[in-house]
């Protein structure tokens, strides 16, 4: 793959929106969606991500997937928000969704 290719997958990632779940250092999850993934749990790290995480950090991603749309990933954070912790663990465990 020449660099331009390069560039340019990497260019569209940064615009493709995930949905992501954090494991805080407390045990807990945090559940959110952006479009940098990288620059998102950077911000969670540094205690400027969420006021939520701020407290419970260091974080560490522990389940992501890429969504459609914005729209389709703010939808799907909300339905992850509403499961029950032993399905989110059972979701991280089995690991990250990028179909």
């Amino acid at each position: 793959m020449d660099a331009w290719a390069a560039g340019e997958i990497e260019a569209k990632q940064k615009t493709m929106p995930f949905v992501y779940m954090l494991e805080c250092s407390d045990g807990t999850f945090y559940t959110g969606w952006s479009v940098d993934l990288a620059k998102r749990l950077a911000a969670h790290n540094a205690g400027r991500g969420a006021r939520y995480t701020k407290g419970r950090r260091p974080v560490r991603l522990a389940y992501q997937e890429v969504a459609d749309s914005p729209s389709w990933a703010r939808r799907r954070e909300a339905a992850l928000r509403r499961l029950k912790r032993k399905d989110k663990i059972a979701l991280c465990e089995r690991g990250t969704r990028n179909d």
